[in-house]
């Protein structure tokens, strides 16, 4: 009897990895089939991954994979660097208003895309401000921060601040303090923040559709005009290729908390 209560949870985890994973493999797969916009298996090919950026569609999608690429990498570092100064903001608050604050962190998180989206749509028109390239990155910041704050808090919340106070003591300025002290020690929730919110970006698909006008799209906009003629193999291609990156970069992440847990575990 124990043992089949054991074996409900394992199987259910399996169930839910495999719900998961099951669509990831599935186009990882057909990204290989040889026989175009096809369910059947017509056998090995790499022709998708060839032809992906070759040809009119292949410079679009090379086109709108740079801009996402800019476009995030500029969300992802503003609002990162917005977030260490609003977490350390709010760390030296009363606890009423630290709760208050981080209150109203959380509702952005949990605001539908379509509201944040429309919202700042009509906050540019109320503005006068043209849809660009512009409102693009303002609108994709503005969707980072609260979660940047989020994966920060933790970490300031952690800080000893005697290292600050002794820092200063020591002759340091406040931007020394910040440099040299507090960054170093918060920087595993800088660098989730600066993933996380890259990936946010990259992902997004309504808020850059209601705040960019017609002559630039984002990556996610290419693939839903592309799907809506069908399935296309350059798009399982490029979709593979993204999770593939991904993918690295967790690899990449969680070996770098291991190795600095083994070193912490050594000094002791």
């Amino acid at each position: 009897m124990r043992s089949i209560r054991r074996l409900i949870p394992n199987l259910y985890l399996v169930l839910a990895l495999v719900f998961i994973y099951l669509p990831i493999a599935i186009l990882i797969v057909y990204s290989f089939n040889a026989l175009p916009k096809s369910f059947i298996w017509g056998g090995f090919s790499i022709d998708n991954y060839k032809n992906l950026f070759t040809g009119s569609e292949g410079m679009g999608i090379l086109d709108s994979l740079l801009e996402t690429l800019k476009v995030a990498a500029i969300a992802s570092v503003c609002s990162t660097a917005f977030a260490v100064l609003s977490a350390l903001g709010i760390a030296y608050l009363t606890k009423k208003l630290q709760g208050i604050v981080m209150g109203l962190t959380y509702v952005p998180n949990v605001m539908p895309d379509l509201v944040t989206g429309i919202s700042f749509m009509l906050l540019f028109s109320f503005l006068g401000v043209q849809k660009s390239e512009f409102t693009l990155i303002m609108a994709h910041i503005a969707l980072c921060v609260p979660f940047a704050i989020l994966s920060i808090s933790p970490k300031i919340k952690q800080l000893d601040k005697s290292l600050s106070e002794a820092a200063m003591d020591l002759g340091a300025t406040r931007f020394q303090t910040l440099r040299l002290v507090i960054i170093p020690e918060i920087m595993p929730g800088i660098f989730s923040s600066l993933l996380l919110t890259f990936t946010l970006s990259v992902d997004d698909y309504l808020i850059s559709n209601f705040n960019v006008d017609s002559s630039i799209q984002t990556l996610p906009m290419m693939i839903y005009s592309m799907a809506k003629l069908g399935v296309n193999p350059k798009m399982n291609a490029l979709t593979t290729l993204l999770f593939g990156a991904v993918l690295v970069l967790m690899i990449l992440s969680n070996l770098s908390s291991i190795k600095k847990t083994k070193n912490k575990g050594v000094k002791k």
